[in-house]
């Protein structure tokens, strides 16, 4: 099984374009027989865990059992695979192209995870730990309790100011499908033991996983971790994981 996340960018005053997209790009997806779960994500100001939205910045999250295209691609293939129909098809593609969206795109494997995502195990039956040490992408998400979100936001937006500073870390993007209700944070470490002391070692993220337990903050949740297979393209100029695969 083979994840494919994607996140774009706008040029300036096209954002627009971003928003409209989360609803054309249903019915492409939906038809797609090379995908089995999708998911349009909205994300945080300047792509951080932030309750305000950014306009400009976008993406598109897919789950197939299908062999992944960059298997198929050479090394040498230069230009952002979303340019490449293998994944979205040619209508997404084509969009992104025209609008000149700068895309990252980055293809998983999950290996560890636990919970649902719509009812679903979107990413498969996963066993809840591996022996795999290597460079690892985590991928957190939630449905908010609308009697909660006060709390939730109250606390997590402490967390995430500090998760820069972590030891490990690479890069997070926080994405979600409803404003303020369904929010997931997708980061990238250097290794689980890295994440690990970030996630319980850390006061202010250990307080806050003891209060979703204890407060009952979510109505469904998910935990996921990956091993990166590749990245193509750029995100505000850089490929986080550039040189790094």
């Amino acid at each position: 099984m083979n994840c494919t996340l994607t996140i774009v960018r706008y040029p300036k005053y096209l954002g627009f374009a971003g928003f409209l997209s989360m609803a054309l790009f249903r019915l492409p997806l939906a038809f797609n027989k090379r995908i089995g779960f999708w998911k349009l994500l909205g994300c945080g100001k300047n792509g951080s865990f932030d309750i305000h939205p950014d306009w400009r910045q976008w993406g598109v999250l897919t789950v197939s059992s299908h062999q992944s295209p960059v298997s198929r691609l050479n090394k040498s293939y230069k230009q952002p695979i979303t340019n490449h129909p293998h994944i979205y098809g040619s209508l997404i593609a084509g969009w992104y192209k025209f609008f000149g969206c700068e895309v990252w795109t980055i293809l998983l494997e999950p290996i560890e995870g636990h919970g649902t995502w719509d009812g679903k195990e979107a990413f498969g039956t996963l066993p809840k730990q591996t022996d795999y040490k290597g460079l690892i992408a985590v991928l957190t998400r939630a449905t908010i309790r609308l009697n909660k979100l006060k709390s939730f936001w109250q606390n997590v937006e402490g967390v995430a100011a500090k998760t820069d500073e972590a030891p490990g870390f690479i890069t997070s993007i926080g994405i979600g499908e409803v404003p303020f209700i369904k929010q997931a944070t997708f980061s990238i470490w250097q290794s689980k033991e890295h994440m690990k002391q970030f996630a319980y070692r850390m006061q202010e993220h250990a307080e806050v996983i003891r209060k979703t337990k204890k407060e009952n903050w979510y109505s469904e949740d998910m935990f996921v971790r990956f091993k990166p297979i590749a990245t193509f393209g750029t995100l505000n100029g850089t490929n986080p994981l550039e040189g790094k695969l």
